[in-house]
């Protein structure tokens, strides 16, 4: 993926994007502004079902209360 491109997973909508050597996914009506993660490294060359897989993953870790990554 060279472009910016959107994904809903469980509900959730997130801008995805590749800036080569990297993939950056952002939650785009999460509760905190710009909040998402990133894969580095081989990542960049994810599918798109592994992308899915990778953002139900970090969804699993959000404490519901704060829509942070639990501690």
């Amino acid at each position: 993926m060279t472009e910016a491109a959107q994904f809903v997973v469980d509900g959730e909508e997130f801008d995805v994007v590749s800036d080569g050597g990297s993939i950056h996914h952002t939650w785009v009506k999460g509760p905190n502004a710009k909040y998402g993660f990133s894969i580095g490294g081989s990542g960049a060359g994810r599918t798109d079902d592994e992308i899915r897989s990778a953002i139900r993953a970090f969804l699993s870790e959000i404490e519901p209360r704060t829509g942070c990554l639990a501690d």
